[in-house]
């Protein structure tokens, strides 16, 4: 049999399974109920949010059949010719529904021109037809086909909501996920739904299908390891530069992401001094980094002698914003050390 990815085998196929799009779902639930559908909408937000799922769904409560649900990717037919033919193919009469759904992914790709020739479709219709726009860069998207729509802006998920989506995936998969090792796949999945299980599905072709640790997820996706993470905010906190060097040196000589490894040492501070400074987060942040992990950050969080403060973050999240630019991926985080060890 073909193996399905995760993405696709839990994709949401009703409004109730949608998680944290409420600001879209309830809105698009009323209209359903009161039975006043618009005639054009626009579906704005980044990649993986269920832009198309949620204009599936929508269709499928409108009851319209699949064979009048069209999908179009506009960045590969984004030309005038192709606009024309949509408009000429929107006045014929539905097959088996009340309405035609038109679904243009990618729309802020459509030419100047495309836009044009669709701009007249998009303000009268034929009361048979619902257009769906979906975009991941509104800002593209023309102020004149914006006033013709019902724009939903798509919220990106909180990292403990893509956590939990990586937990419940994963027990429905019949594994048991570590807690830190959900976190660390959330993380990696950088605010999309689709990007998570996408990491979470790559993470569990290492384990034994049983159980998925932080090691295992580490070593799937490349992340670096959680000790090359601790070694370096333990340098700091002892003022140790010469160490805290040579551990980036160590991760530089691993080929890791100097982007990534830069992302885990700024949440791995920020929970260490959470830690320290409030009390109540100190059960949430042991779930997330798990008991051994927890007890290192203690740990550095606990000692009086510590040089780690608020200016820490500070100076990382500087460097967080140079990194992407750097002719030397491990420069702007060097620079951070011996910018914090100045301080110090």
């Amino acid at each position: 049999m073909r193996h399905q990815s995760l993405y696709r085998a839990y994709r949401p196929h009703t409004f109730k399974e949608i998680v944290g799009q409420e600001e879209v779902v309830t809105p698009l639930q009323s209209q359903l109920e009161n039975k006043k559908i618009g005639h054009a909408y626009l579906f704005a937000g980044s990649r993986g949010l269920g832009k198309t799922s949620i204009a599936r769904i929508f269709a499928s409560e409108l009851k319209i059949h699949e064979r009048d649900v069209y999908e179009l990717d506009a960045a590969s037919n984004n030309g005038v010719d192709e606009m024309r033919n949509l408009n000429d193919s929107i006045y014929t009469l539905p097959f088996a529904s009340e309405y035609k759904m038109y679904i243009l992914d990618e729309a802020h790709m459509l030419s100047k021109g495309a836009w044009n020739a669709l701009l007249k479709t998009l303000e009268e219709p034929p009361q048979h037809v619902i257009i769906v726009l979906a975009t991941t860069e509104l800002d593209k998207v023309p102020e004149t086909v914006r006033s013709r729509c019902q724009v939903f802006v798509f919220k990106k998920p909180t990292r403990q909501g893509l956590a939990k989506l990586v937990q419940d995936v994963s027990k429905k998969e019949g594994v048991t996920i570590e807690p830190a090792a959900a976190e660390l796949i959330a993380l990696l999945g950088d605010g999309s739904y689709r990007d998570a299980l996408s990491v979470l599905e790559k993470a569990l072709s290492v384990g034994d299908g049983k159980t998925l640790s932080r090691e295992q997820t580490e070593q799937a996706t490349g992340a670096p390891r959680h000790a090359l993470v601790h070694g370096l905010v333990e340098a700091l906190s002892f003022g140790d530069t010469g160490k805290a060097l040579l551990t980036i040196h160590t991760a530089e000589e691993g080929n890791i992401d100097m982007q990534l490894y830069l992302m885990l040492v700024l949440e791995y501070t920020r929970q260490i001094l959470l830690i320290r400074h409030a009390p109540d987060l100190q059960k949430e942040i042991q779930s997330e980094l798990g008991e051994d992990a927890y007890k290192e950050a203690k740990a550095i969080s606990d000692a009086k002698d510590s040089f780690l403060t608020h200016s820490t973050l500070a100076v990382f999240l500087d460097a967080a914003a140079r990194i992407r630019f750097s002719p030397v991926p491990a420069l702007p985080l060097e620079l951070a050390v011996l910018a914090i060890s100045r301080q110090d």
